[in-house]
Formats: structure tokens, sequence, C-alpha cells
């Protein structure tokens, strides 16, 4: 016979014996771990404060993370200083392990526009400090905003070095556009976009990812990254989500093998609530059985309006089969969806508004409807998981920007870095797009892909592109938007260095992009 004496032995024990444990257990002695693995991070900031999280994991790989199974309370406190002399706001948080001992505190009643220093704690142990920052008020008279574009961060493609260099860059924000976890088994020969193998980095753990448990053990190994975990910790995020933290290009409720739209709904299902348990965001993100109401928007004084868009769940599946096609008749639906009747309609309003200096749309899948002939195709061949795959809701959301002349598309999911104009289908100018490399997704990649003089010659409408991995750095002025492409020498071995490849200018009032 065995005798377990570890903690979760002896609240069983003496729950079998009919003396109950305590609803909510405390620190001490729970833990031979350190607790705080997946660190911590802060995010959709207001302007009186923002979200902290942070997770309880001693042993994240494992089903429940290694915490017992009981609430768990968690203290918190926010500093006005970094050594946390002058503490402003503290309180307890209760970890439930029906969201992973996930922790969302929404810190409030702070002054707008500076930063704070928060940091958790469990009985003895105490997480690592992170920085976060209020908004300006929504009035302000604010002169400049800085922030980073992040996304497409395959572990096994790469390390996360960029995020080392992004965590030192002075900025108020980072906007994360998706594809924060990848959900395939593991690769043992990864293949370059020139179809050659490439070097090889590190695996995932596990299969592909179908339930609450998988998807949490992804999110697990990815977070226990210093790198990321640094990123984190050095200022808010604005947390999106697109197709990988799901399965790969699903719309709706339909995914790319055929599984019936009911059964799907139970992997998306359980992939949302991971997503929720490992992001910064608000209460009001939580799953309900219709979704996440994902899209919000943040108003950064009179400067800038950022308008997060959700470019998967109300769309309507993609034409022709998907992938890189021909055009074909399907593309022109007019009955096809983007961002659904709903969210097109918010949007729209809030453009009407007029209320910023400059408007942002931050989403996930290029708007610019690149021709990708390399050879001799007969017809232009399109991304249909784009909106090049959908004109009807294109247009439409082009129309609504036109005239504005202030209006810049952030955008991800092509692991490129590309700048260039938006113009409707009568070819006016509305709106420049700025599409953000990926951290790792693709390896260490190089200045141009194979055939990139091809696509910029059948493209007069792009001014830059890059293949390499990084990160985007905006600068916002009341008189220009500047956006710095931040690239990697290497990220599949270790001390990759950062560069600024090229700084892409967009005078306010004008629909062009000046590249040096």
């Amino acid at each position: 016979m065995t005798l377990d004496i570890s903690r979760r032995g002896l609240i069983g024990g003496l729950a079998a014996t009919g003396l109950a444990a305590p609803a909510i257990l405390h620190g001490q002695m729970l833990f031979n771990q350190y607790p705080f693995r997946l660190g911590v991070a802060s995010g959709d900031p207001a302007v009186d404060g923002f979200v902290i999280w942070t997770r309880l994991a001693p042993d994240p790989l494992v089903d429940g993370g290694g915490v017992p199974m009981a609430p768990i309370d968690v203290d918190w406190v926010v500093a006005s200083d970094a050594a946390f002399k002058t503490v402003v706001q503290q309180g307890k948080a209760t970890a439930r392990p029906e969201l992973a001992h996930s922790v969302h505190v929404e810190v409030a009643g702070l002054l707008p526009d500076r930063p704070y220093w928060y940091r958790f704690s469990v009985g003895r142990e105490r997480s690592p400090a992170g920085r976060a920052r209020t908004m300006p008020l929504a009035g302000a008279d604010l002169r400049a905003v800085r922030f980073a574009v992040v996304g497409c961060q395959h572990y096994e493609d790469g390390l996360y070095t960029a995020y080392r260099h992004m965590a030192h860059e002075d900025i108020d924000f980072v906007f994360h556009y998706g594809d924060y976890i990848y959900e395939r088994r593991s690769s043992p020969m990864p293949i370059a976009y020139d179809g050659l193998p490439r070097t090889y980095v590190r695996s995932h753990i596990g299969d592909e990812l179908y339930s609450l448990d998988d998807y949490r053990r992804r999110y697990a190994q990815y977070k226990q990254d210093p790198d990321l975990q640094a990123a984190h910790a050095a200022a808010p995020w604005w947390t999106t989500f697109d197709d990988h933290e799901v399965e790969n290009n699903w719309t709706g409720l339909t995914d790319e093998n055929g599984t019936p739209p009911a059964i799907f709904a139970l992997r998306r299902a359980a992939a949302f609530q991971a997503w929720y348990e490992h992001s910064p965001v608000r209460a009001r993100l939580m799953p309900t059985p219709a979704g996440i109401s994902m899209y919000r928007r943040a108003r950064y004084g009179t400067l800038l309006d950022a308008h997060f868009l959700d470019t998967r769940q109300y769309r309507t599946d993609q034409p022709c089969g998907d992938d890189f096609k021909p055009d074909c008749a399907g593309t022109a639906d007019p009955q096809a969806q983007v961002l659904g009747t709903t969210q097109e309609a918010w949007l729209g309003k809030a453009l009407r508004e007029k209320r910023a200096r400059w408007n942002c749309l931050a989403q996930q899948v290029m708007m610019m409807r690149l021709d990708r002939r390399t050879g001799d195709e007969p017809q232009p061949i399109r991304n249909l998981d784009s909106w090049a795959g959908y004109l009807s809701p294109r247009e439409r959301v082009l129309e609504q920007v036109r005239g504005l002349n202030n209006v810049v598309v952030l955008t991800g999911d092509e692991h490129q870095n590309y700048a260039g104009v938006l113009a409707t289908a009568k070819d006016v100018p509305v709106a420049v797009e700025f599409v953000s490399t990926s951290i790792t997704s693709g390896g260490d990649g190089q200045d141009l892909r194979r055939d990139a003089d091809k696509i910029r010659a059948r493209n007069p409408q792009l001014a830059f592109t890059n293949d390499q991995r990084g990160y985007l750095l905006c600068s916002v002025t009341p008189e220009r938007w500047e956006s710095r492409f931040r690239v990697m020498d290497k990220v599949s071995t270790p001390g990759g260095t950062v560069s600024t490849r090229a700084v892409a200018t967009v005078a306010h009032g004008e629909v062009g992009v000046v590249i040096s």
C-alpha cells in the first residue's frame, strides 16, 4: 500500500472522509515548483487602467498545470514606479480551475497616459514584474503614439529573438494580429518556401490540437519562452486571433477538412477558451456558446482611432475551394462576408464620426488584391483566404474609408513585409496598407523571395516587399505616419540581430507611401 501525501492527495483524502477542503486555497505550501512559469502580461488598456494577466502553472505541460483542482487566491499589486515603492492599487483575484488557473484583473482608477508596474504573488512566491501603460484621455491633444505590430510566431520555425529586441523598443502598446500558436503536430522535416528543407529549430509537443487540454498545453509551451515573456512584460498588448489559434483557414463554423459544423464548433469552443485563458483581455471577451466578441476600438486622444477587427468568426467560406488560385466567379459573390453585417456597420459608424486625425484598421489578412503570377499563367492568381477572395465586402469597406485620406490598414498572415496603396474597383486610391512580417513563421527568410521582381512588376500598387522575419514599428504624429520594417538576420539560431530594412512614410491627408 502506498500513501499519497501530496497536497492533492491530502485534499482528496479529506474529502473522502467528509472533511471538505476549503472553498478557496491560499498560497502557503501549495507548490513545489515556481508557479509563475508562464510569465505575466498586460493588455486592453483604458484611460484609467488595463488588464493584468498571469496563469498559475508550476508544471505547465501536464493537464491542470500541476495546480490543485480548486480556486486559489492570488495577490496583485500595481505601483507607479519600477521599484514598487509607491503602490497605487492592490487586491486579491481568484485563479479558478475552470479557466486553467488564469487570472485577468481589470485594474481601474489610475491616471491617464502614464506607465505603471505590476506583479502577482501566491504565498511566498512572487511573479516577475511587468510594465503597463494607461491610454490618454479621449480628447487629449496627443502629439505622438508609438507601437509595434507582431504575429505569426510558429514555435517550430524559429527562436523568438525578435521579441527580445522588441521588448527594448520605446512603445505605448503592441498589436498582435494573430497566429499566436499553431495547431499542427510536429514537423520533423521543415520545408522552406522554395520547397527545400530548412534548418530544424525546435518541436511542438503533442499531436494536432482538438481538445481544451491540447490547446492549453500548446499555449503553455509557447508562453514558457523567455523572449516572448519579455515582450509581454514590456508593454500592454491588443491581442486578436487569426486562423491557427483554431485551425488553418477556418471561417465561421467551417474548417478546411469538411468537418460537420456542429462538430467543428466543439473544437472552436475549446480553442477560444484556451485563447481567452492565455490572453490579457477583458472579461467581456470571455467565450460564450456564440463565440467571442473580439472586435473593439481604442482611441488615443484625438490622434488615433485604432479599430481591432475580427476577419474569421463572421466570414463566409472561401470561394472556389480556397488556396492560391485564378480568379473565379465566387470571388464576386454579393452575399459574401468578411466582417459580417454587424461589425461592418460598427466600423462604418466609427469612421463617419471622424473623431481622430488618423484611423487604423488593425486586422489579419491582406486587403491589397495582389496578382501573384510568377510565370506565364493566363489569369491572375489570388490568395482566396485574403480580402482578394471577397470582392463585395472589400469594396464596401473601401467605400467607407474613401475620402477620409487618413486610413492605414495593418495586416499580418503573409509572412512577408509589404507596403502599398489600396484602391477601389474604379481604381480610386483610398488608403495605405502595411503588412507586417512574421516573428518566426517561414524560418530565416531572405531579403526577397524568388520571383519577387515578377510580383512587383504585376502589382504597381506595391511600394515595398521583403521576406525576413521581424516586426513593424509605427510612429504616428499629426503630420505623418511612419512605419519601420524591423527585420532579423536570422531566427534559426541564437544571437540574431535586428535592423531597419526600410522606412515607409504616409503624409496626413495624402493616399500614398514613400519608402526610404
